[in-house]
């Protein structure tokens, strides 16, 4: 009897030992200072009603860098340059249908997006490889289009990288804009 009185003692000892084993504080990371955001097109498709027959021709998962005051391109963000397309991982596109992009159709698929800024032009680059961070390893060779697109200066600053779609006859139009800068790729389907 003492022998199972030391078994079920030392159990219960042990059990609330691993209890409080798995009840440690869990630390969570920082929020980050470059929110991840998703923009589609058309721009309620993620919110439509039942019975709504919209669907989402086109998904952007980007982060958003701040301007924080600072001068962005041709300061933070070289000329001439390859740019991750906003922060933290590369910006990826996720075409829902065939699309066309300064006359190259590209299929239905998920992409990454870089630029390549300028004072008067921005290059966009539609690349076949995702899931890196940034643009270290960014290979030129995966690059599915690049179209060069001119840029137009803004009254007023915008503090965060921003995307945002409008609608044309033929397709959409992603709009880019961060600090005094915003450029347009058109994008056809």
């Amino acid at each position: 009897m003492k022998n199972i009185f030391i078994v079920v003692f030392a159990f219960i000892c042990f059990s609330a030992k691993a209890q409080q084993a798995g009840t440690a504080e869990v630390k969570f990371p920082v929020a980050d200072p470059s929110p991840a955001d998703i923009v589609y097109f058309p721009l309620n498709a993620p919110k439509v009603k039942a019975g709504d027959p919209t669907k989402p021709i086109i998904k952007i998962v980007y982060s958003r860098p701040q301007k924080k005051g600072r001068d962005i391109f041709g300061v933070l963000e070289q000329y001439g340059t390859v740019w991750r397309f906003g922060a933290n991982e590369s910006t990826e596109i996720h075409f829902f249908k065939k699309v066309s992009i300064g006359g190259k159709k590209i299929k239905a698929g998920t992409y990454s997006l870089f630029a390549i800024p300028n004072k008067d032009t921005w290059t966009i680059i539609v690349n076949s490889e995702t899931d890196k961070w940034g643009a270290f390893t960014y290979n030129p060779s995966k690059d599915i289009v690049r179209v060069n697109v001119p840029v137009k200066t803004l009254a007023k600053p915008i503090e965060y990288f921003s995307l945002t779609f409008t609608p044309v006859t033929e397709g959409a139009n992603l709009i880019i804009g961060w600090d005094r800068t915003q450029v347009e790729l058109p994008i056809g389907f």
